[in-house]
């Protein structure tokens, strides 16, 4: 037996109008259309549903029945498809999203609060990680999204430009680069060759840029060995100040009230990581997700440049 949907709306709609005409009119169908559809169906189900008459067009018992058990399934299921697509196009529930920590520190305080006021039905739930975790977990659908500087690769991720942070040089106020640095407020790559270099270890996203650039300008390992790697930007300042190493840290680590014990001076010629928020290609994101990203995207694409 294959009874279409369609069938049983135009029997529902002959059954109420007792007319093929005013049926097709209301169903925007021929007369012959509901006529061949009333045939089908009556041959699919192998009974008599309707007796034609020159003036009117009557319901058998069976087709008595058949109107009266299936008008309020189609209405069920018509509700039961309008409520999906509601969900479907809704914003509302719980939304992951994975930032590595500096980005998680400085970009996304700003948009949890804008999706608390704008989106007031989804919870958003940043899971802060290590960028090759964020990776990982955007990658399994652990979680919706992702905000990361530009990885080596994307492979199976799409992603979007948000923004570009420049590099710039930490150092203790006594330094003699702080004397040496141009019209007070930077210095050029090469004059770093020499110093020892506390840097972000390689689980950051940014520490690859660091290496390239410092290779670029002739402070390869060979002349600016790198000390100390470590994990965390606050750590790389205390030991700024401890006096053994100078530091290299994307601009976005820097506190806006600046570092009151510590020196950071701009690095020429820029060099800049890509912020971007990555995504599993060909994947659709849920109603909610697809908010928070598009609201994500629109605050940090319209933040001033560094």
């Amino acid at each position: 037996m294959h009874v279409s949907l369609r069938q049983l709306q135009v029997f529902l709609c002959v059954a109420q109008c007792r007319s093929f005409s005013q049926t097709g009119q209301t169903l925007g169908l021929t007369q012959s259309a509901v006529s061949r559809a009333m045939v089908e169906l009556e041959g699919q189900l192998h009974v008599r549903l309707l007796d034609r008459t020159t003036r009117e067009v009557l319901l058998t018992d069976a087709g008595q029945l058949l109107a009266q058990k299936a008008a309020p399934l189609l209405q069920e299921l018509a509700d039961t498809l309008a409520e999906v697509a509601d969900v479907g196009h809704a914003a509302r529930g719980q939304v992951r999203m994975a930032s590595s920590p500096t980005l998680s520190a400085a970009l996304m305080p700003a948009c949890i609060a804008a999706c608390n006021r704008e989106l007031p039905q989804v919870q958003l739930q940043l899971v802060d990680r290590l960028q090759q975790e964020v990776l990982a977990q955007v990658r399994s659908g652990d979680v919706h999204f992702g905000l990361v500087v530009e990885p080596p690769e994307l492979g199976d991720l799409d992603c979007i430009n948000l923004l570009h942070d420049p590099f710039v040089a930490v150092l203790p106020p006594g330094h003699a680069l702080v004397q040496q640095a141009q019209d007070a407020t930077s210095l050029r790559w090469d004059q770093l060759r020499g110093e020892a270099l506390v840097l972000l270890d390689h689980a950051s996203g940014s520490r690859r840029l660091m290496d390239a650039a410092l290779l670029a300008s002739g402070c390869g390992p060979e002349h600016s060995p790198v000390v100390q790697e470590v994990g965390h930007v606050t750590t790389a300042f205390r030991m700024v100040e401890a006096g053994i190493g100078i530091s290299i840290m994307p601009g976005l680590a820097i506190p806006a009230q600046g570092l009151s014990s510590l020196q950071v001076r701009d690095l020429r010629p820029q060099v800049q990581r890509a912020i971007m928020l990555v995504r599993r290609r060909q994947r659709s994101l849920p109603a909610a997700a697809q908010a928070v990203w598009d609201l994500v995207a629109r605050r940090l694409t319209t933040l001033p440049p560094q």
